[in-house]
């Protein structure tokens, strides 16, 4: 799960409102985490707004953290923690935090992306289902 979580360059094709992700840059440091720096635009009907994120990908550790750039947000933090279990398969802690920098922006957007969030769970779950169904299945 954390490779697919990890493959934000796929996001535009299931991740709810997300129309494109851009990879500005990629770093690898020396004690195996890799950081990337990304522009996501998300949009619903006429409303548009892209953000910038630093996001370090620490597979050690099974941990991805999210960190807030520039964009509409006056914060935006997120992590995922990966943890095995007991049958083989992955427990995933997600969390999501925000706040639109403008208030009329976030009561306009936020209930959308509280929805969005939401649907996020389930988007990742059916991902993972197609990516690592078997093909006896």
């Amino acid at each position: 799960m954390f490779d697919l979580v990890a493959d934000v360059e796929k996001y535009p094709e299931f991740v709810p409102l997300c129309e494109s992700l851009r990879v500005r840059r990629r770093s690898a440091s020396g004690e195996g985490v890799e950081t990337l720096v990304a522009d996501m635009s998300v949009g619903y009907r006429a409303i548009k707004e892209t953000f910038a994120t630093r996001v370090m990908l620490d597979k050690a550790r099974l941990r991805i953290d999210v960190e807030y750039i520039d964009g509409p947000f006056r914060f935006l933090e997120n992590r995922w923690r990966f943890i095995e279990a007991r049958n083989g398969g992955c427990d995933v802690d997600f969390h999501i935090a925000y706040e639109f920098r403008n208030r009329a922006l976030g009561m306009l957007m936020g209930a959308m992306f509280d929805r969005a969030f939401r649907m996020f769970t389930n988007a990742f779950e059916e991902r993972a289902k197609r990516v690592y169904a078997s093909p006896e299945a």
